[in-house]
């Protein structure tokens, strides 16, 4: 990954000996799957920002996702389950504990069952929207052509219930499967989920292993040009060349955060590396070398000056990891 951190097997003789000790000899000696220590978050988000987390953990199934969390439980280890990094904006200060990726080792497709004409298809939370929307094009199955040009995850998708095109991932889901704070794996059907614009309702430490999807038949062909068309539409209207996290802010009911953003006048207004893009005000962009404290900087300037001008106080899409604070007393408040 072209990574600056240290990357050790279960064997702790390959480890420096100050850190042969605690939750992460614990991890080392039990854990057998794929770790890196020390890595910095800014390989491991679409912003290309963030210090480095304790350890970064990369399971390849359910059985390895439940042992470690189990580990890290018993141990009081904090942890926070990301996939492609594509809505989140990780602190300069880095993350004191486990940062669980579930990327394309984590991301089988498969087709379960038919429901009412529909075909159920089950894919794990790690697997890309790009590749998930590949497979369904060959397959010949509609319904999630809307999600074309999204980067990120299946798993990201539903934490968040992506949507564009007056669609969204939950009106397309038949069940999710769920992992609870004790360990315990669930098939949660649709109707007893909870979902919202842009949110769905989770227990704490609960992790989303899986979403069952509920397709119709199609055409391949018309799925293509349906999703070229949306990726076309998205590239002609969004930033190159530079990294983002998509649409920075949720649309306020009734109105759209890059209008009031552009219309407050704060189109190309930098804040050090961390600018608002001339192309679409709802994205903040590292021009190259931005931190983490700039972007949020930069988050709150746009904040504050759309609430003056407007009286509406955007809230951002993107979830901020680890530690913001910028001085001792608010970190204590926070």
């Amino acid at each position: 990954m072209g990574l600056a951190c240290r990357a050790y097997e279960s064997n702790l003789t390959e480890w420096p000996l100050a850190e042969q000790s605690g939750w992460r000899q614990a991890v080392a000696k039990q854990w057998p799957g794929a770790l890196l220590w020390d890595a910095p978050l800014a390989g491991f988000t679409t912003l290309k920002v963030g210090g480095p987390a304790a350890a970064v953990a990369m399971p390849a199934s359910t059985a390895e996702l439940v042992s470690l969390l189990a580990l890290l439980r018993s141990h009081d280890v904090p942890w926070r389950v990301i996939g492609r990094g594509s809505n989140l904006l990780a602190s300069d200060r880095g993350y004191e504990g486990m940062v669980i990726v579930l990327d394309r080792r984590f991301g089988a497709i498969g087709r379960e069952a038919n429901d009412e004409g529909k075909s159920i298809v089950r894919v794990e939370a790690g697997c890309g929207l790009a590749p998930l929307l590949q497979w369904c094009a060959a397959q010949g199955l509609a319904g999630l052509e809307f999600l074309a040009g999204i980067p990120g995850s299946v798993g990201g998708a539903l934490a968040m219930n992506a949507g564009a095109w007056g669609e969204e991932v939950a009106g397309r889901l038949s069940a999710v499967e769920l992992l609870d704070a004790g360990g315990v794996l669930r098939r949660v059907p649709r109707q007893e989920l909870r979902f919202s614009y842009r949110h769905f309702e989770l227990a704490p430490e609960t992790v989303i292993v899986a979403g069952l999807f509920a397709l119709p038949t199609g055409s391949g062909r018309e799925i293509e040009e349906k999703m070229a068309a949306h990726v076309a539409a998205r590239k002609a209207k969004q930033p190159k060349g530079v990294a983002n996290a998509g649409s920075f802010f949720k649309n306020p009911p009734g109105d759209a955060a890059g209008r009031l953003i552009e219309q407050a006048g704060l189109k190309g207004t930098t804040v050090g590396g961390a600018m608002v893009s001339p192309v679409h005000a709802n994205f903040l962009v590292n021009t190259g070398n931005a931190t983490a404290a700039e972007l949020v900087a930069l988050m709150r300037l746009v904040q504050d000056e759309v609430a003056a001008r407007f009286g509406v106080r955007l809230e951002p899409e993107v979830h901020l990891l680890g530690d913001f604070a910028v001085n001792p007393e608010e970190r204590r408040r926070g």
